[in-house]
């Protein structure tokens, strides 16, 4: 089979299967099936994955460039740099492409936490950055979140000293789903990016709920010392092939060039490329996403079991035991919840999922805590 009969091929089955499934609903609706799912499989809901697959223009574009994975991404990544730097409002020279926003985290906890230095972060908050900083000698300052389950800012500020190197901010926090006040947010960068570097992950910002909610890529822009971190893994849906990117001014975006590790690969730039074209996948994940939260929400309420309103895709609250616990129970009942979030030891985190997986999730979770 040649190469052009073989990507036909390969164009023709995705699309022969999806009809065969296909009956009255749409293509479109068929990708995104609240149907497909095994019923001997575990219920994920562990990981804060998009529980939809991405949509068939996504894939055709990953199985239209499959000729091209005996090549190097560096090839083609000016492509994906281009459009993120249109996306974003920035120069090409701001843009750091990594193997997910993970390998971003890492490479500035390299360089931020290597030979001693200092990091402040919330307590919890999510930790890829924090523990491979401490894996190269850093000091990490954790700062409990206050009680609202949100980035005690001030706090954060009286841990700054002259050894500080990083602050590291989760907004939306991983794993409470809190977003910073945004006047406070851009006071805070705005007061402190001369003492430290401020790192601000933002890899659920998509799923904010609160309008106009500013992403701090605006001062960036401004030449402040902060980097942005963005990711495909969430909205579009791309976890499994590794591609986000970082925003910096160019002087410190150097910098995370030279650390970075792995990068991307060939297919997760092309599907990158259309996912941001793709604004029919993007709405249908955040609605599905709200759909799924507002059922938790009613589920949290009925049980009586304390939770934040999230703007993200998972909701934590409080299940009153110890989570190795639960998650043994839920696991049990064919369900993965969320890992312990020292020190909130009896706070469980849920993924969004599709509605299917919300219902089992709640028949399973009613006759754990019965």
């Amino acid at each position: 089979m040649n190469q052009l009969n073989r990507r036909n091929w390969l164009r023709t089955a995705g699309l022969s299967t999806g009809m065969l499934m296909l009956g009255n609903t749409s293509a479109f609706a068929l990708n995104q099936s609240e149907e497909l799912f095994f019923n001997d499989e575990l219920i994920m809901l562990n990981a804060n994955e998009n529980a939809f697959s991405p949509s068939f223009r996504i894939q055709n574009a990953i199985s239209e460039n499959f000729d091209l994975v005996c090549r190097y991404p560096f090839r083609i990544q000016d492509e994906l740099i281009d459009a993120i730097a249109a996306k974003e409002g920035v120069p090409r020279s701001y843009v750091v492409i990594t193997g997910g926003s993970t390998e971003g985290l890492k490479a500035a906890g390299l360089i931020y936490g290597r030979d001693g230095g200092e990091i402040i972060a919330a307590d919890p908050t999510y930790q890829s950055l924090l523990s491979y900083a401490e894996n190269h000698g850093a000091k990490i300052h954790r700062v409990p979140l206050n009680d609202a389950m949100e980035h005690d800012l001030d706090a954060m500020a009286n841990r700054i000293n002259e050894k500080t190197r990083l602050i590291f901010i989760c907004n939306p926090n991983n794993p409470s789903g809190t977003i910073i006040d945004a006047n406070d947010m851009i006071d805070f960068c705005k007061s402190y990016d001369h003492k430290a570097v401020i790192f601000s992950d933002e890899a659920y910002y998509d799923y904010i709920t609160e309008p106009d909610y500013p992403s701090m890529i605006a001062l960036v822009k401004e030449g402040r010392n902060i980097i942005v971190s963005k990711t495909f893994s969430k909205v579009y849906g791309l976890a499994g092939l590794r591609v986000g990117y970082l925003i910096a001014k160019p002087v410190i975006a150097m910098q995370l060039k030279k650390s970075v590790m792995a990068n991307t690969n060939v297919l997760a730039i092309k599907a990158a490329q259309e996912a941001l074209k793709d604004d029919d996948f993007y709405k249908y994940s955040i609605a599905k996403n709200m759909e799924a939260k507002l059922f938790l929400y009613k589920t949290l309420d009925e049980l009586g079991l304390r939770y934040v309103p999230s703007h993200a895709n998972f909701v934590f609250f409080e299940s009153g035991r110890p989570i190795s616990q639960l998650q043994a129970q839920m696991k049990a009942e064919q369900i993965l919840i969320g890992r312990p979030f020292p020190p909130l030891d009896k706070w469980a985190r849920i993924s969004t999922g599709k509605m299917e997986h919300m219902k089992q999730f709640t028949v399973a979770l009613k006759k754990v805590l019965s």
